[in-house]
């Protein structure tokens, strides 16, 4: 079972061009990621929201460890069983070893990425277990047979037609495109095989290292079931989900649904600590937790570890226009937009994804709308540098210099003596050494003409001319030599005709004569 987070193969860029192409999904990417993009941006009236919520984050980042320490001894204190799956091969063998030892042929899963990033429906079908996913979006996906497209909403890039044809073609009758009927015959299937699991499997949006409580935020209460009808529960937590105390949870949980749905709270919240007590009518007789590293602690210390800050709200997602023009399927990665640009390849340590990061415009819509405030834009660049062995680099693209953060004092600096997540990285078909000493003899060439007057003048005379050759029109040119990377996907704007200071000076010569009609 190979877990590299991306399926080998199709490039971003052959993988986006299709997803531009696909009417359907552009259909459904056009009515709804505008509407969800609208709903979720948390405004400035909760930006206190945001800072008290990026110290928490980073405060857990900070000693994650000791959090993380803490988290296990307070669930075990409440009869849990704890274990620690450094890769995800092990966190599936601990999910399967408790599968067997109950004698478990039925699975009902609960929404989870960290559950999607193991691949454990694979490990389950190849152990012969029958695994169903309860979420309504995550299930119309299996019924796909395909991945989910965003974290938060999985088949986003469906329409509503396509939805009841392939209801229809499971039901094996017609079903109509009516959301309220096929949530209806959704619940009708789902419901029963609540009663017949013999394990329940959950993600966690939180962990209380003070309480040992877990956390799980849905809309449709499916979670809810998976936790307290079967009669075994297995939670699989990465282990960046941990959070020092429970009323960090007063910030935190507004703050995640009110990014990711636009809710100030979403309709369901369960808060699980420990299994069922001899007074409690309801719950798992056993719960196992099985905490998930998959590379996560490895970015502790370094300029990555931000990272580990994410609460997983999809905001990012929402507004960033890559994503909003090819979806989630483009990515071919669990986690999709720009988190997934950042952390698919550290996670997958090199293995899968070198080409993501790439995928973006550095707008920086993603920092914006980061509720815990992760510097997106600035990793990207980061991740770009050290992808091409090039840290320096990065952190002057970056623009900015590395403030120490509370508690930082005595650590190492980014850049300063330390071993990059990414720095053993292999580089992406067709960056090979050549192709990169052209592109520094490219910009070091671009950087000194454009370093005086003389020279940025000389480059815009030829610009104005290429445009002219190559047959550039209404103020657009789709081609010219050495630009294929660009204009094989985009179209540039040709140079104005007259630079600004060409034009200032015409105008002070007229407005010298008294003429102000130029």
């Amino acid at each position: 079972m190979s877990h590299c987070l991306v399926t080998p193969g199709r490039t971003f860029a052959e993988r986006a061009e299709r997803a531009t192409q696909n009417a359907e999904l552009q259909r459904a990417l056009g009515n709804l990621s505008v509407r969800l993009h609208t709903a979720r941006m948390v405004d400035e009236r909760h930006r206190d929201w945001k800072d008290r919520a990026s110290a928490i984050r980073r405060e857990t980042v900070a000693d994650l460890d000791s959090w993380l320490d803490r988290a296990e001894k307070a669930l075990q204190r409440t009869g849990a069983t704890v274990s620690r799956a450094a890769t995800p091969e092990e966190a599936c063998d601990a999910v399967l070893d408790v599968a067997r030892r109950v004698g478990a042929h039925r699975v009902v899963k609960s929404k989870s990425m960290a559950t999607e990033e193991i691949e454990l429906g694979d490990a389950f079908a190849a152990a012969g277990i029958t695994s169903l996913e309860t979420d309504f979006g995550e299930w119309i996906a299996q019924v796909a047979g395909e991945r989910p497209s965003h974290i938060i909403t999985p088949v986003i890039h469906k329409t509503v037609d396509q939805i009841a044809a392939l209801l229809s073609g499971y039901a094996q009758r017609s079903l109509p495109a009516d959301h309220e009927f096929l949530t209806e015959f959704a619940r009708g299937e789902l419901r029963p095989h609540f009663l017949d699991a013999d394990l329940g499997v959950t993600g966690a949006n939180f962990v209380v290292a003070e309480t040992g409580t877990i956390v799980l935020v849905t809309n449709e209460g499916n979670a809810r079931l998976c936790t307290t009808v079967p009669r075994v529960l297995v939670c699989v937590a990465p282990v960046e989900k941990v959070v020092p105390r429970l009323t960090d949870l007063g910030v935190l949980l507004p703050l995640l649904t009110r990014s990711a749905t636009g809710q100030p709270l979403s309709n369901y919240v369960t808060m699980l600590t420990g299994p069922r007590r001899a007074s409690e009518v309801d719950g798992p007789e056993e719960l196992h937790v099985v905490f998930l590293d998959h590379n996560r602690r490895a970015l502790l210390g370094t300029p990555y570890e931000d990272m580990l800050a994410c609460i997983r709200c999809g905001a990012c997602l929402n507004v960033c226009p890559v994503y909003r023009t090819v979806g989630g399927h483009a990515y071919d990665s669990v986690y999709p937009g720009p988190m997934g640009k950042v952390l698919t390849p550290l996670l997958s340590a090199g293995t899968a994804g070198l080409d993501l990061p790439g995928a973006s415009t550095l707008c920086g819509a993603c920092t914006e709308a980061c509720p815990v405030e992760i510097p997106l834009a600035d990793l990207l660049v980061r991740l770009r540098a050290d992808l091409r062995g090039g840290r320096d680099a990065a952190r002057v693209a970056a623009g900015r210099k590395h403030v120490p953060r509370s508690g930082e004092a005595g650590r190492r600096l980014p850049g300063e003596g330390y071993a990059s997540p990414a720095s053993h990285l292999a580089l992406t078909d067709g960056d090979h050494a050549p192709n990169r000493r052209t592109r520094a003899f490219i910009f070091r060439t671009w950087s000194r003409m454009w370093s005086s007057p003389a020279g940025y003048r000389a480059s815009i005379s030829v610009g104005r001319a290429a445009a002219r050759l190559f047959g550039a029109k209404a103020g657009w040119m789709r081609r010219a030599p050495g630009t294929a990377g660009w204009t094989s996907t985009r179209d540039l704007p040709v140079p104005a005709r007259h630079s600004f200071r060409q034009r200032w000076r015409a105008r002070t010569r007229v407005s010298q004569r008294g003429d102000e009609s130029w």
